[in-house]
């Protein structure tokens, strides 16, 4: 239990592109309950200028373990390279530690169980940090399709690309990165919350083109999620095209198209067509990881399982290994049976205004401008 009665005392573990762009700044935005107190970063120019831009306490990743057994933390918000996730979250657990991991969970679904059961052990919270879980826009897309709106929902659709510089780390098989792992997980899960239910069998197609970049993980990646009751889920993702972040779910009576639907700041546009009539809606820019923060302080607080617990990353990282099994096979692959968990509703969302974005310190954006 935090020493406050009402505040859960966080360290940032990375100080990344985005820690600094959305996760450092949100903590204003998490006040009532959160206070932000350390980051923890292996950049001593960083540790000098955020230190003093947040006046928190900096430490090195050799310190970590240390600053864990400190009893000056509560939690961790943990914003390291995907690779890095899973030891990190382990000695965090070992300490007592509540842990915000960011998506992907893991590289392996055996790695997410580790995860799990260490949090269990230990009676820390596990939370991996599905911000579209609290945001407006995606939550009424879910009571939209709950409610019937455009009829009985079949098909899922989605586009998720962007520009990644050559030499940033999302180009690194081994620090976990690819399209698949970074963006596609995007899709992955709105699939999953928009049709409430899990898939049974996965494909999947890659292209490496002749780009440099892509030496290591693929250019884009074309995936077929097969659904209970007659449904299928297809996006494509991409490191090499464009900006776009959409998705259209068609169903017998109409069809709901988000554009864009899985960005962390900006407008956010939603559009309803039933029987050749459109309605359009628009969500304003806001935070969204200063409610993330505020979702889990509160089930730290109130001693209460998250929702988009460890379960629900496994989830995720099960269906990406699959994907990843029928690259490399050129078959489908089957999906086990998934455990039962909560799904985003819409009571979850939490609403703060959108936060200032500082001047980024020894970080660049992934397209690099």
């Amino acid at each position: 239990m935090p020493q406050s009665a009402n505040k859960v005392r966080y360290a940032v573990v990375g100080g990344g592109w985005f820690a600094q762009t959305a996760v450092l700044p949100a903590f204003r935005n998490a006040s009532e309950n959160s206070q932000l107190v350390a980051l923890v970063s292996g950049d001593r120019i960083k540790h000098r200028e955020l230190g003093e831009q947040y006046q928190i306490a900096t430490y090195d990743y050799a310190q970590y373990d240390a600053l864990l057994s400190s009893g000056s933390v509560d939690a961790v918000y943990i914003a390291l390279p995907n690779s890095m996730h899973h030891d990190y979250t382990l000695r965090a657990a070992r300490a007592g530690v509540h842990v915000l991991c960011e998506k992907p969970m893991a590289n392996t679904a055996r790695q997410c169980q580790e995860m799990i059961e260490a949090c269990k052990a230990a009676r820390v919270r596990l939370m991996i940090a599905y911000r579209l879980h609290f945001e407006e826009g995606n939550l009424k897309a879910i009571e939209l399709l709950r409610q019937g709106k455009i009829g009985e929902p079949r098909l899922f659709h989605s586009t998720f690309t962007q520009q990644v510089e050559e030499g940033n780390v999302r180009l690194e098989a081994e620090q976990g990165g690819g399209p698949l792992r970074d963006i596609g997980i995007y899709c992955i899960n709105a699939a999953r919350y928009l049709f409430q239910d899990e898939p049974t069998e996965a494909y999947a197609y890659g292209i490496q083109g002749k780009d440099s970049r892509f030496q290591q993980v693929p250019d884009m990646v074309a995936a077929v999620l097969r659904f209970p009751n007659e449904r299928l889920a297809t996006f494509v993702c991409g490191f090499g095209e464009a900006q776009v972040g959409t998705f259209q779910v068609v169903g017998t009576d109409g069809d709901l198209r988000m554009d864009p639907a899985f960005s962390f700041d900006g407008e956010r546009r939603q559009y309803v067509t039933v029987g050749g009539k459109t309605t359009a809606e628009s969500f304003p820019p806001r935070d969204q990881i200063g409610p993330e923060v505020v979702y889990f302080s509160r089930c730290i607080l109130e001693n209460r399982e998250p929702e988009p617990s460890g379960l629900e990353g496994m989830a995720d990282i099960r269906i990406i290994e699959a994907l990843e099994l029928a690259l490399q096979k050129g078959q489908p692959v089957p999906l086990l049976p998934f455990p039962h968990k909560e799904r985003p509703q819409e009571g979850q969302m939490i609403q703060r205004s959108p936060v200032s974005k500082p001047e980024l310190v020894n970080a660049t954006p992934p397209s690099g401008n």
